[in-house]
């Protein structure tokens, strides 16, 4: 794990983030949510901009470019289902391409219908986050990519070794494996199908109205959503929500200013077992977060105005209007992007692979 990359936010750094309007709870106590002035114009400065950045074209790793023969062969491997035991579950099983890369349950099924324990998250601008999986516990989604086929409640595989037997019976996957990986004497190997999955993922962006309005195009947004816009920014939100993800880039506690309802999910806790870590999870990124419910690692909550009012309530210790949640509501779908179709089109996969 590159903990240096794991920023554990405290309350009082998200107090001073909000420019001081919220301040914590004394351990145990609870008071009365405060209420957020309305914005004063829908004008968003070059300040508030600055919070933000527009989506690259591609989120390679720095000093690393996938090859087109990489990419290629990561795309089919997201879509193979003999990578599980049961031939039935691939990564677009849980994380469909066509559904903005998530499954819309509240957990997913895996290896023999199981489910899982916590909710999908979002594939879609994932590749440049600080960490991968709600408790962080995987550094880059080449890592994460092996997980969940060695997971027995997930795609089930008992061990790597029969992940790579199926790839070698493959002719078309040893060609693709040769053409991917050419300076290796043994290009099969269990951590080249991460990097080739990671390389296909790195390729997952969705630009969206926001980023159009963000490089200029006024007319790219409502009033009412350059309204939301701002009341987040006003609100502290962006201590968490920020940068070209609007997340993904630090770990946070849930449940700053009041306690957090009570949830079978301790976090991060159950990856280091330091007390410190109990309830932190990855903040996840907005991108696409209207199409991505429902919500929370649990997928307890189905409405998105749940979510909305219930960070305001516990992370900053706000109530929000009903107006300020629906403008903020608003503001969240110019972050609804454009699915890349021809990238993430369902390959051919090859036969041969089954024994």
């Amino acid at each position: 794990m590159r903990a240096k990359f794991l920023i554990p936010v405290g309350a009082a750094v998200v107090a001073a983030a909000c420019g001081g309007g919220a301040k914590p709870a004394a351990q145990g106590a609870v008071s009365a949510a405060k209420t957020l002035p309305p914005v004063e114009s829908s004008v968003v400065t070059p300040a508030e901009r600055s919070l933000f950045g527009a989506l690259p074209a591609r989120m390679d790793a720095p000093g690393e470019t996938a090859t087109g023969a990489q990419i290629a062969l990561g795309r089919t491997l997201y879509y193979e289902t003999v990578l599980s035991e049961g031939h039935d579950v691939s990564c677009n099983s849980c994380h469909a391409l066509n559904g903005y890369g998530a499954d819309g349950r509240r957990v997913s099924f895996g290896h023999k219908g199981q489910l899982g324990s916590r909710n999908a998250p979002t594939v879609y601008n994932a590749a440049a986050q600080v960490a991968q999986f709600w408790d962080g516990r995987s550094p880059s989604v080449e890592a994460q990519a092996k997980g969940p086929i060695l997971n027995p409640a997930e795609m089930g595989m008992p061990d790597s070794a029969a992940v790579l037997a199926h790839l070698r019976g493959s002719p078309q996957y040893r060609a693709e494996f040769a053409a991917a990986f050419p300076d290796e004497r043994d290009p099969i190997s269990y951590d080249n199908v991460g990097r080739a999955i990671g390389a296909f993922e790195r390729g997952l962006v969705t630009p969206s109205r926001w980023d159009r309005f963000l490089q200029g195009d006024s007319s790219a947004i409502t009033e009412q959503e350059r309204r939301g816009a701002k009341t987040f920014v006003a609100a502290g939100c962006t201590a968490c929500h920020s940068g070209t993800y609007v997340g993904g880039q630090v770990m946070q506690k849930a449940g700053l200013v009041h306690p957090w309802p009570a949830s079978a999910d301790s976090g991060r806790y159950a990856v280091t077992r330091q007390p410190a870590d109990l309830m932190v999870f990855k903040v996840p990124t907005l991108r696409n977060v209207e199409m991505t419910g429902p919500y929370f690692s649990d997928g307890s909550v189905a409405s998105l105005d749940t979510p909305i009012a219930m960070m305001g309530r516990y992370q900053l210790g706000l109530q929000f209007t009903p107006a300020q949640i629906g403008d903020i509501h608003a503001w969240l779908r110019t972050l609804t992007g454009e699915i890349p179709v021809t990238y993430v089109a369902n390959p051919p996969l090859p036969a041969g692979t089954g024994f």
